[in-house]
């Protein structure tokens, strides 16, 4: 539903005598005095919540510069943290070092053991040599003294 031109102009010609009935078009001295008091009072309030929001603006920029200042904290310790990992780290790469060092000594007794075992084994292998002929001469020597003896009696 629109307003024509003549609703327009008919609202304009009866909106003062409308108000008027209902006293808000000129309103009487008292409430005029009223209305002044209360619109003083409301300026009185709004000025104490402009203070109010002033003071909580500030106080709210300390709890910021101490946020900041939790930060740097947190800041130092995360950096005091991080160095003080580093020199574990460093101690525990030292202790590697160390435990490498002493693997590189323990393959070197390793060598050296393997070295000794091939002694052996030569020296073992040089002995079933002497065995073998040693046996073989025994062998030998056997038959040889058994043939002698054969020889010697089928001679007398």
């Amino acid at each position: 539903m629109t307003l024509t031109k003549e609703d327009i102009d008919f609202i304009k010609a009866n909106m003062a005598d409308w108000l008027a009935e209902q006293s808000l078009g000129k309103p009487p001295a008292v409430y005029e005095i009223e209305l002044r008091e209360r619109m003083v009072r409301v300026e009185e309030e709004l000025r104490h919540q402009r203070e109010l929001m002033r003071e909580g603006f500030a106080r709210m920029d300390e709890r910021f510069a101490q946020v900041d200042k939790r930060f740097e904290l947190a800041e130092l310790r995360h950096q005091e943290l991080r160095q003080d990992m580093l020199a574990r780290f460093e101690q525990v790469d030292k202790r590697f070092e160390q435990v490498d060092k002493r693997f590189e000594q323990v393959d070197k007794r390793f060598e050296q053991m393997d070295k000794r075992f091939q002694q052996v084994d030569a020296r073992f292998d040089e002995m079933i040599r002497r065995h073998d002929r040693h046996f073989l001469w025994l062998i030998g020597f056997i038959s040889t003294v058994g043939a002698l003896i054969v020889a010697a009696v089928k001679l007398w």
